[in-house]
């Protein structure tokens, strides 16, 4: 597992941990702010920014180019997020900082605020569970992106989504490149592959037709339609803790942490509206 790799998936158990909740005053462990979380991430894969000097979002830039990332702001269309790779690490200067770690498929991960909505005095842990939290890709306005270009970051992107990726090709003739990111295409090889779970036309859209399909998925459900269930589930940030087939308590906490930030039921249990949300 790369460097790349290791602090982004750091980042997103993070946010899927309960435990860890937002604090600007106790910011190392066990709760975190934005820029305690991102700093804590690269030092735990083994890049060393805050023993460099990088404390807070206002002295993060310099030690990071120091230690092996590239300012690649140039190359992303900050609207949209265009341009953006597995990994990158988005940067706001300023009064009122703030920073966030993409992690593909048009999402993000960050320590937000915490239950009262302040940077301090709430609960240890996460209250809401979206304290620290994955979310859909926003330009805050971002002053910088930097990437890791240091080296010794090994394969890039995910080795799950990479597994997932492979599954896929094996069992569906997905024809996708095994390149552990998520995209545009796993997006629509996946849904394909469970629209011929379901028995209706494999079109990569999923729509009324798909979610009139969908058969329930819950604790002890076992197959392919669970496999794909984790496995979407981990590609949009939501670690199931196994991609195996197997709806185990992992997937029950994944899935609700999904539901949850869909504004769905969270029961764990994966119904159409849960389905139709995850696919589109």
């Amino acid at each position: 597992m790369g460097k790349i790799e290791i602090a982004t998936q750091w980042m997103i158990n993070l946010a899927n941990d309960d435990a860890h909740g937002y604090d600007q005053t106790h910011r190392w462990g066990p709760d975190y702010d934005c820029s305690s979380a991102v700093i804590t991430a690269w030092e735990n894969a083994g890049v060393p920014v805050k023993s460099n000097g990088a404390g807070a979002t206002g002295t993060m830039y310099g030690p990071f180019l120091n230690c092996g990332f590239s300012d690649v702001t140039s190359q992303v269309t900050l609207s949209s997020g265009k341009g953006l790779e597995y990994g990158d690490v988005l940067l706001r200067t300023g009064n009122h900082g703030h920073t966030a770690m993409f992690i593909g498929g048009s999402r993000i991960v960050h320590a937000s605020q915490n239950e009262k909505e302040t940077s301090t005095g709430g609960k240890t842990g996460d209250q809401t569970g979206n304290e620290i939290c994955t979310r859909s890709y926003y330009n805050s306005p971002w002053t910088y992106v930097l990437r890791y270009t240091g080296g010794g970051s090994g394969p890039t992107g995910d080795s799950t989504i990479r597994s997932f990726q492979t599954w896929l090709n094996n069992n569906y003739s997905a024809g996708l490149t095994p390149d552990g990111i998520y995209g545009a295409n796993t997006k629509k090889a996946a849904t394909k592959a469970y629209q011929r779970v379901l028995g209706v036309t494999a079109d990569g859209i999923f729509g009324a037709g798909s979610k009139a399909a969908v058969k329930t998925l819950k604790s002890g459900s076992q197959g392919n339609a669970v496999h794909l269930l984790q496995g979407m589930l981990y590609c949009r940030g939501f670690n199931p803790n196994g991609v195996d087939g197997i709806f185990g308590s992992g997937t029950t906490s994944a899935v609700k942490k999904f539901q949850s930030g869909k504004g769905l039921t969270a029961d764990g249990i994966a119904g159409a509206d849960t389905m139709y949300a995850l696919y589109n």
